[in-house]
């Protein structure tokens, strides 16, 4: 008999990465394929449905050799129901997704929302394989996250647990408004998006600073500007810093994980980012709930969410 394979699907706007892996993690085949969000919702479903069949007889394997089926779905999902219940980018608002992939695969379909998987397969693969207890924050245009407790993904009453973008960390004189509604979220400071946007404050209010001279504001140029000792730059990276640390002060006291993994196209940083990160999460956190914590960078970049959908049938 053939070892199981495991597949994972992450779903994006652009692209459908279809990954297939064995019962250890390991990414043994991965295939990309246009969404076509213009077709519509069949188009897509259909399209999902035929690149992971093209995936599996690519890899070599056997269709009876797949235990299950994951995807990883930027929007609100209920999960219990496998309905997408919105997606901004992705034609699939009130979808029975799982239903219908079922039904043009045959074989069982478990999705969840993209930031979940992602955080599941630094867990069983990455940058948290081997630590049970551990919280993954994703730092791109906004910020996700997802709670791994005991080895398995935490999702809580309706599947929004590891909402970590909004936990409110910054005070209501500096605080703005962020687009879930609510004020003073982490987003609105230690994303790509926030970063920016404090860079461009600075510009327009006339700090003194080699941002000035940048046509077009990215949070890398920020992290660049902060790297050669830029102090308006420095400024941004170590606000950003501080209220991630301040963040995993509140998530420490009340989950106590052994391991907080930073990820998305922002922890690319490097140290410029994790070690105020790692200064100021010390300096705030009770000795007792930050005792042997560590902070680390995620290590499976753009593979993530097609290893952690996979892994949703397996735990």
């Amino acid at each position: 008999m053939s070892e199981q394979i495991f597949i994972g699907v992450d779903l994006g706007g652009t692209t459908v990465k279809v990954g297939v892996c064995n019962p250890q993690g390991e990414l043994i085949y991965r295939l990309e394929g246009p969404t076509d969000t213009a077709g519509g919702t069949e188009v897509v479903l259909e399209n999902i449905a035929k690149y992971t069949r093209q995936a599996v007889q690519e890899s070599g394997r056997e269709w009876n050799d797949v235990a299950g089926i994951g995807a990883g779905i930027a929007g609100f999902v209920d999960i219990a129901e496998g309905f997408v219940k919105l997606s901004p980018n992705l034609p699939l608002s009130n979808t029975p997704v799982k239903k219908i992939l079922e039904e043009k695969l045959g074989k069982t379909v478990t999705i969840d929302n993209d930031a979940n998987v992602a955080a599941l397969g630094e867990a069983w693969a990455g940058a948290g394989k081997g630590v049970a207890n551990c919280v993954v924050y994703t730092l791109g245009t906004g910020v996700g996250g997802g709670i791994i407790i005991r080895g398995g993904l935490y999702q809580g009453f309706k599947g929004l647990a590891g909402e970590l973008g909004h936990i409110a960390v910054v005070p209501d004189l500096e605080a703005i408004q962020c687009n879930c509604g609510q004020k003073g979220c982490l987003e609105t400071v230690s994303s790509a998006t926030g970063i920016v946007r404090m860079a461009v404050d600075a510009v327009e209010r006339g700090d003194l600073s080699s941002l000035s001279g940048v046509e077009k504001m990215t949070a890398k140029a920020v992290f660049d500007a902060a790297k050669l000792g830029d102090e308006v730059a420095l400024r941004i990276v170590n606000r950003a810093a501080f209220y991630l640390a301040k963040s995993m002060t509140a998530v420490a006291v009340i989950m106590n994980p052994q391991r907080f993994i930073i990820g998305g196209g922002v922890s690319a940083a490097g140290d410029i980012l994790f070690n105020p990160i790692r200064e100021n999460f010390t300096k705030l956190a009770p000795e007792p709930a930050r005792d042997g914590v560590d902070i680390v960078p995620a290590i499976l970049g753009n593979d993530a969410g097609m290893i952690g959908a996979a892994g949703l049938n397996l735990r």
